[in-house]
């Protein structure tokens, strides 16, 4: 399950390179603390090919549970959180999850780009924007109304 969990970590950073979607590893260490030492952690990231930022999940002087694991209720590996922009959990998950399911949270975390007025005249009309909503034509890729971010 670790491999998989990996495999659609690296999925979601080629498919959602292009945006400014962040991935940040945890490790969180939920048995045999006194194992797990930062020579321990740089070859596990090197085996799993892990490029992103990864921070280390430390427990307090009162607990052995690490502290972020406590915080979110954590309740194994692998587990995703996806936080928007204004720090609220916007979805939380133990386990492997369906990679389309997965793409759709983040596409909607993630800001919809309108093009320009300028940039729009290299463009087929799209019809618009007005009162709040973008009309896209029926015969385009999307064919459907969008809302612009607010």
């Amino acid at each position: 399950m670790r491999g998989e969990f990996y495999s659609q970590v690296q999925c979601i950073e080629r498919v959602f390179g292009h945006t400014d979607l962040q991935v940040i590893g945890i490790h969180t260490v939920f048995e045999h603390h006194a194992a797990m030492s930062p020579v321990t952690l740089e070859a596990f990231l090197r085996e799993y090919r892990i490029k992103h930022p990864v921070g280390v999940d430390l427990a307090d002087n009162r607990s052995d549970t690490p502290i972020t694991m406590k915080r979110f209720a954590l309740q194994g590996t692998p587990s995703s959180i996806l936080i928007g922009r204004d720090g609220s959990v916007m979805h939380q998950q133990f386990g492997v999850e369906d990679e389309l399911a997965v793409g759709a949270l983040i596409a909607t975390a993630l800001p919809l780009r309108i093009p320009s007025p300028a940039s729009r005249s290299t463009v087929q009309d799209d019809g618009g924007c007005a009162a709040g909503r973008c009309e896209v034509p029926s015969g385009s890729a999307v064919g459907a109304t969008l809302k612009p971010p607010s």
